[in-house]
C-alpha cells in the first residue's frame, strides 16, 4: 500500500460507509417496527383517549407539563401521575387550579366540563400504561 491516499480509496470508503449505514438504519427500523407493537399500548386506544390527547394537545399542556419524558420541565412529568394519584385527585386538582397561593406556580383553569376531565383523565391513563422502560426512573415524575 502506497503512502498516498488516492481518490479511489476515498471513493470505496465513502461507498462501503454509505452501504454500511444505510444498512445499520434499515436494521434499526425494521427492529423499532418489530417492537413497537408490544410496547404502545395501541390496543387500549378509545374514542375517550383519543378525546383526551387533542384536549392535551389545544390547551398546550405539553408547554409545561412533560409526558414521557417530552415536553417542558416547569410543572411535573405526569407519564405516571395516573397510578400515583388516581382519576378523582387528578380531576379535583385540575378543577381547582389556580389555587392562588402565593409564591407557587399556577395552573391555569381551563373551564373543562366533566365530559373533557374523563376524556383528559384517560387519555392519561392510557399513557400510564405504555410500555416505558421504567420511565421516569423516578415516581414522582
Amino acid at each position: 500500500m502506497s503512502g498516498t491516499f488516492t481518490k479511489s480509496m476515498a471513493r470505496n470508503i465513502f461507498y462501503g460507509g454509505t452501504v454500511f449505514f444505510v444498512l445499520l438504519f434499515l436494521a434499526l427500523s425494521f427492529d423499532t417496527m418489530k417492537e413497537l407493537p408490544k410496547r404502545d399500548n395501541r390496543a387500549n386506544l378509545t374514542e375517550s383517549v383519543i378525546n383526551g390527547k387533542k384536549l392535551w394537545e389545544v390547551n398546550n399542556c405539553i408547554g409545561c407539563h412533560s409526558l414521557l419524558g417530552e415536553g417542558a420541565y416547569f410543572a411535573p412529568e405526569l407519564g405516571n401521575v395516573y397510578p400515583r394519584r388516581g382519576p378523582e385527585f387528578i380531576k379535583a386538582w385540575i378543577q381547582a387550579m389556580p389555587t392562588g397561593a402565593p409564591g407557587r406556580r399556577q395552573m391555569p383553569n381551563f373551564g373543562f366540563t366533566d365530559q373533557e376531565l374523563d376524556d383528559l383523565v384517560a387519555f392519561l391513563k392510557y399513557s400510564s400504561e405504555i410500555n416505558t422502560a421504567n420511565w421516569p426512573p423516578n415516581i414522582e415524575g
